[in-house]
């Protein structure tokens, strides 16, 4: 789980220290708002659609051969990007690198669900924790970077780096043997009846709740990812506010997935949902509200960050409680998909509300309302597991 962690801090970079490079981009090439949330989309897309056919192989084949192959394309499409600097071309180049970030995101969260089953919640949120808080060691190093050697130099020096940092990590990758284990479980977590495959679960109505609501939660934090220094700078944020912010940020964002993580052990993964969905929806509008402030725009954000990382560590745990070990890296890299849809909101979507509107009012209104309807959507009358056996029997879980 180690190198997962590590991995996961490393591929951080191409999401959560794009708005720094769009930035960049937009002062020295000149491109559009439109054109840098294209290229974020694109990268969402490749990112989560290569999932469900990554974690067929992994769990086939072993996952360190897939890690390996994974890492080269996250080192290389940093590198390409540097060389090809024509919107189409970095386009792909970007894309090429979210393939690999998506292929090492997928096998680091699976590696986790399958070596810790009895606590599903805590250790996907000790993995994700690292992609939600690993741009905080990078941000302000790539900031210098950008500004005093230039984009082309700083994709050049980040891609040698990945290359160097992720092909010894991903051959660390394994999964636990194919045995039978017997596992307690908590009063509020339901037990899978067993392993169902990525078709099987495509059979459930509870599948389509959780695809949905991920989409709407996850866009939230995927657009302050995206624009959140073109957004600091539409609301007059002093520059040292914005700097702290690179620092805090990803860490309130990986903090959210170890603490959603643990409390849905205890208290259940839909209440838990609905909590932190019904308190994000309300940090959004406080910023819209008190975001001319500096020091509420910077809280507001912080707050939204400490809650928007949730559904990292929530979905991951709930998709192997409801369908069982054995196909897990598959079914949640089938659900995963659905972060592409929150990339379209966050990236084209919103930097398209933002030109058309003049302000980022009618972006932050969007998202709000999606984290309601997600909280509602999550609610334990309407989520609700596919079996429940008597709390006092044990289940007889793959690990594989």
């Amino acid at each position: 789980m180690g190198a997962s962690f590590c991995v996961m801090m490393v591929i951080s970079l191409y999401q959560y220290s794009w708005f720094l490079f769009a930035d960049r981009i937009q002062r020295e090439l000149g491109w559009s708002m439109a054109s840098l949330g294209l290229i974020y989309t694109v990268f969402h897309y490749t990112s989560t659609l290569i999932l469900p056919f990554s974690g067929f192989m992994a769990d086939t084949y072993g996952p360190s051969r897939v890690a390996l192959v994974a890492s080269m394309m996250v080192g290389a499409g940093f590198m390409l990007c540097a060389v090809f600097p024509e919107q189409c071309s970095f386009r792909i180049f970007y894309g090429l690198g979210g393939v690999g970030g998506g292929v090492l995101y997928g096998l680091s969260t699976a590696t986790a669900i399958k070596w810790f089953p009895d606590k599903r919640g805590f250790a996907s949120g000790i993995v994700v924790f690292g992609f939600g808080a690993g741009t905080a060691l990078f941000n302000l190093g790539i900031e210098w970077l950008l500004e005093h050697r230039g984009l082309e130099a700083t994709l050049l020096w980040l891609g040698g780096g990945m290359l160097a940092a992720l092909m010894p990590l991903s051959l660390l990758y394994r999964y636990p043997e194919l045995s039978p284990r017997t596992i307690s479980v908590g009063a509020n977590i339901p037990e899978a009846p067993r392993s169902f495959g990525p078709l099987e679960m495509l059979k459930t109505p509870q599948w389509y709740a959780i695809y949905f609501s991920f989409s709407l939660t996850v866009s939230v934090v995927l657009m302050f990812g995206a624009q959140m220094k073109t957004m600091a700078r539409d609301y007059l944020l002093p520059d040292s506010h914005f700097r702290a912010l690179l620092v805090l940020f990803p860490l309130a964002n990986g903090l959210s997935r170890v603490l959603a993580g643990a409390v849905s052990d205890k208290l259940g993964r839909e209440k838990t949902m609905v909590i932190f969905y019904l308190l994000l929806g309300t940090s959004v509008l406080a910023l819209l509200g008190l975001g001319r402030i500096p020091t509420l725009f910077v809280a507001t954000v912080l707050a939204a960050s400490l809650l928007g990382g949730a559904p990292f560590a929530l979905y991951p745990a709930t998709i192997g409680d409801y369908y069982g070990s054995r196909y897990a890296t598959a079914n949640y890299g089938l659900t995963y998909t659905a972060k592409a849809w929150a990339g379209l909101i966050s990236g084209w979507l919103s930097g398209y509300l933002f030109t058309r509107f003049g302000s980022y009012e009618v972006p932050l209104l969007v998202v709000a309302a999606g984290s309601f309807l997600a909280a509602f959507l999550s609610s334990p009358w309407i989520l609700r597991p596919l079996t429940r056996k008597p709390l006092s029997s044990p289940r007889l879980e793959e690990a594989h």
